[in-house]
């Protein structure tokens, strides 16, 4: 009977002393909710081309299955020989590839070897001038970095300079 009226005088009878829910308090589904089902329509599977770097050596790459030998460009469809020997070598005109594509990449992460090193402010500027943010990081952190970017389905790019180390399954 006490559980009859407690239903009756609705939730604030089911309140403890001060005012605070009881913890027994359980919400329920309506009667329409019970019965609803979701359905979830794929409308684009997975890119197939997606480009994974999936390990790095003194010499190259393996980037979804390849091996490029020496540094290279990852772009969001292609890998590409890159021309530069060392950090010494990028500049405005060994980034012109990264600004001609279209669509426009977002981001472009560029990967030094095994240290971070300072490019020309004048080179970084005319890449944000073009509307491309640059990330300069040491390569192992970069490949880290490009696989995250792309995971969340950003237009990303990569020039990447390899590093001494070896590492191979990212």
């Amino acid at each position: 009977m006490a559980v009859a009226a407690l239903r009756l005088l609705g939730p604030a009878a089911r309140r403890a002393p001060g005012g605070a829910p009881c913890r027994a308090h359980r919400l329920t589904p309506a009667d329409d909710e019970l019965y609803q089902r979701t359905r979830v329509t794929v409308l684009e599977r997975e890119s197939p081309n997606t480009m994974f770097i999936e390990g790095y050596t003194s010499r190259g790459f393996t980037v979804s299955g390849d091996l490029v030998v020496g540094p290279c460009a990852i772009l969001p469809r292609a890998i590409l020989q890159w021309n530069v020997g060392s950090y010494r070598d990028i500049s405005h005109e060994s980034l012109s590839l990264f600004r001609l594509l279209e669509p426009q990449i977002e981001i472009l992460v560029l990967g030094t070897g095994d240290r971070v090193e300072r490019l020309h402010p004048a080179v970084l500027k005319q890449m944000r001038e073009c509307g491309i943010a640059v990330e300069v990081q040491d390569t192992p952190n970069a490949c880290a970095t490009f696989n995250f970017l792309t995971s969340e389905k950003r237009v990303a790019a990569a020039g990447l300079i390899p590093p001494r180390g070896t590492y191979m399954g990212m």
